[in-house]
């Protein structure tokens, strides 16, 4: 990949700091309404009934991906959500989830609620899920007659990139087994954190999504337009589909459809909502 890529380098080591800030900020909150010795002890009583209040009311936000110029409603996404109020949001309950080894629990109740919501969506829509790496030791990810298995043609499934993909075994030939049941793939946050082209050669998605500190004031800065540009036209090389995240807008908005980026995703269009926002004309 050519030079606009050293801009990439950059903005990637700033929202890393940035996300890791969060996550840290995340971490704390968890520890200050858990105590210190419930998370620091994997089996605490009190941080495993927190959590598992928690888990029993999870649900799923869900957000347009939107075809742009078309204005039409592509996919959404699904994003973690709970009504527990004493975890201040998704990131404290995977930090529990991660602290407990139950972070199956949290992908599990997701991907059933998920399921449940499909049968309302009218095709071909999509939905977007999102997996913690390691779903991917999750027996119950490849079961055919899983809730989200049975709706896999309409699914694409999303790695994060809260964590890496090292010591998870056979990535290649656990996505085969993914890709067998009939989901896609995607690699989200592409420009951030560990998904960068190490995500991209392992999962070999179908759609990859721009992280939202690339798209962030693109209209006013040539050098992210330069590296969007650049993105967007290699993996359109690859067949890989293209999602911007984080347009909040019209001029965002506008700036990528001049690019040529295909899919757009952000608040300009909808917050996350319950099924199934739509969006501004």
């Amino acid at each position: 990949m050519l030079k606009p890529l050293d801009t990439d380098t950059l903005l990637k080591g700033i929202h890393r700091a940035v996300r890791l800030g969060a996550l840290a900020r995340a971490r704390r909150s968890a520890v200050e309404i858990l105590g210190a010795s419930a998370a620091s002890s994997g089996n605490h009583p009190t941080l495993n009934e927190a959590f598992d209040r928690a888990v029993s009311l999870i649900w799923p936000a869900f957000q347009p991906i939107v075809a742009w110029p078309d204005g039409r409603v592509f996919a959404y996404e699904a994003l973690l959500r709970s009504r527990d109020l004493g975890f201040p949001g998704p990131l404290a309950i995977l930090e529990a989830a991660e602290r407990l080894r139950r972070v199956h629990e949290v992908g599990r109740r997701m991907r059933a609620a998920v399921a449940e919501a499909i049968p309302t969506l009218d095709p071909p829509i999509l939905v977007f899920v999102n997996l913690h790496p390691r779903d991917l030791l999750d027996d119950d990810l490849f079961n055919p007659d899983a809730p989200l298995s049975r709706h896999a043609g309409r699914v694409v499934l999303e790695m994060t990139e809260r964590a890496a993909l090292n010591g998870l075994g056979d990535i290649p030939g656990k996505i085969r087994k993914i890709r067998a049941l009939g989901f896609r793939i995607a690699v989200d946050d592409l420009g951030a954190g560990y998904a960068g082209l190490t995500s991209v050669l392992q999962l070999e998605p179908d759609v990859v999504k721009l992280d939202m500190s690339l798209v962030r004031g693109i209209d006013a800065e040539a050098s992210r337009q330069s590296v969007v540009r650049s993105m967007t036209n290699l993996c359109r090389e690859l067949g890989m589909n293209v999602v911007a995240e984080g347009v909040e807008t019209e001029g965002e908005r506008d700036a990528l459809g001049e690019i040529g980026c295909p899919l757009l995703q952000g608040y300009w269009f909808a917050p996350p909502g319950p099924a199934f926002p739509g969006i501004r004309s």
